[in-house]
């Protein structure tokens, strides 16, 4: 007759040594909660963190970007502007024209970004909710009014709300400058132009750039009918990688069209990298804590020789002595990782809701650390602690069976 595995396993586990067994796996189940918690956490942060960076350039980088294969700038046609416009899903396209230029306000000056835009820039509406001070505007009442990044604002003094005093801007002058030494004023191509909004992103762009009208941009560098960059915009309805698919086989090999992530995809591939690392660096945690389940395993396995001979008298097979063991193995990591999937849930749940846990920095674009969790991170773990707990139980159990072989009848 054949042994059921819930009384063979009642019977197996009891005895005078049951108490100190029963210590040895509640560690064991701890080791595996905390470590499977602690991943949940630290994963869920970098995807927070993750989110956080693709939301701040996705509010000052276009959906996609046309810039040119080889070059700094291209030559832009209108026939090619409306071949452009005439693709599916295409709503805005802004025509932009940006290099580094030397400012100049009163008494404080720096380098800074000049990025010249057309006048559909305002139409996209990407920096409507991070204007901080003055209004949104390019040009008014015959006047070009400028865009600056905070950190801009903060280093030069400006003041959008002062008419008296212009931002001057200096590029550097195409070819032959004349004696530098009887005038150097034949060096730079000099403007001005007004102040008028102030919007306030993240540093990266607070303290590098300037948005000006493109008519502006192209007489200050010379740039004529050449742009550097096409910024465009879809349709609510279209798809971005349809759209992107059909501008590059409308454009050929001598344009690049990028997607957000794509224009920065060395930064978010360098972020996927550190996840990857840092959830093999807690898989060999949880490997760690496992040895708890295995020197346990182990000691039951060296005390309960008598007791597996009387299972084997009793009808029972390697199988089911093999499978005692790994049942006790499953049950100590199923409620050690279920306790800490739990956990790990809702400490992420009550950081996003109430932000417990500060950046710690007054300047920081957050004031608490961003978390967001992902179904597949809770998939990883769970296999990961299945997968180690196999490899912590299987030996203890193949050790059972050879005592069960030496010791039966």
């Amino acid at each position: 007759m054949k042994l059921p595995l819930f009384i063979a396993r009642k019977y197996f586990l009891s005895g005078k040594k049951k108490t100190f067994i029963n210590v040895i796996s509640i560690i064991s189940m701890l080791a595996v909660m905390t470590g499977s918690a602690a991943l949940i956490i630290v994963l869920s942060v970098f995807n927070g963190l993750e989110g956080l960076i693709r939301s701040l350039y996705d509010t000052f980088d276009p959906e996609l970007k046309v810039t040119a294969v080889e070059g700094k700038t291209f030559s832009l046609t209108d026939s090619l502007l409306t071949q452009i416009d005439e693709v599916e899903g295409v709503r805005v396209i802004t025509q932009v024209v940006e290099d580094n230029a030397y400012v100049r306000y009163r008494d404080s000056e720096m380098v800074v970004t000049v990025k010249g835009v057309s006048d559909n820039f305002l139409d996209q509406h990407r920096l409507d909710d991070m204007i901080v001070q003055g209004e949104m505007k390019l040009y008014e009442d015959g006047i070009n009014y400028a865009i600056i990044g905070r950190g801009i604002q903060n280093v030069l003094s400006i003041s959008p709300s002062n008419d008296f005093y212009a931002l001057q801007v200096f590029y550097p002058k195409k070819g032959r400058t004349g004696n530098l030494a009887l005038d150097p004023s034949r060096l730079t191509n000099r403007k001005n132009i007004m102040p008028g909004a102030v919007f306030a992103i993240e540093k990266q762009f607070d303290e590098q750039f300037i948005f000006v009208p493109l008519d502006f941009a192209e007489e200050l560098m010379e740039y004529g009918d050449r742009r550097t960059s096409l910024e465009i915009q879809t349709t609510e309805e279209a798809s971005v990688k349809d759209v992107q698919a059909a501008l590059k086989e409308l454009l050929g090999e001598k344009f690049q069209v990028y997607n957000s992530d794509e224009q920065h995809s060395s930064l978010l591939k360098a972020i996927k990298v550190e996840k990857l690392f840092v959830y093999v660096t807690f898989f060999f945690i949880l490997a760690i804590a496992s040895f708890n389940i295995f020197f346990s395993l182990t000691m039951l396995a060296l005390d309960k020789k008598e007791d597996i001979k009387v299972l084997y008298a009793m009808g029972a097979n390697d199988r089911l002595v093999r499978n005692i063991f790994l049942t006790e193995g499953g049950l100590i990591s199923f409620l050690g990782a279920a306790l800490g999937l739990f956990i790990g849930y809702s400490l992420c749940y009550l950081q996003s809701e109430y932000g417990m846990i500060g950046m710690g920095m007054q300047t920081s674009i957050l004031e608490a650390y961003p978390v967001k969790m992902e179904w597949i991170d809770f998939v990883l773990t769970a296999a990961s602690i299945i997968f180690i707990t196999y490899l912590a139980s299987f030996r203890p159990a193949g050790m059972a069976t050879r005592f069960g072989k030496n010791l039966k009848f």
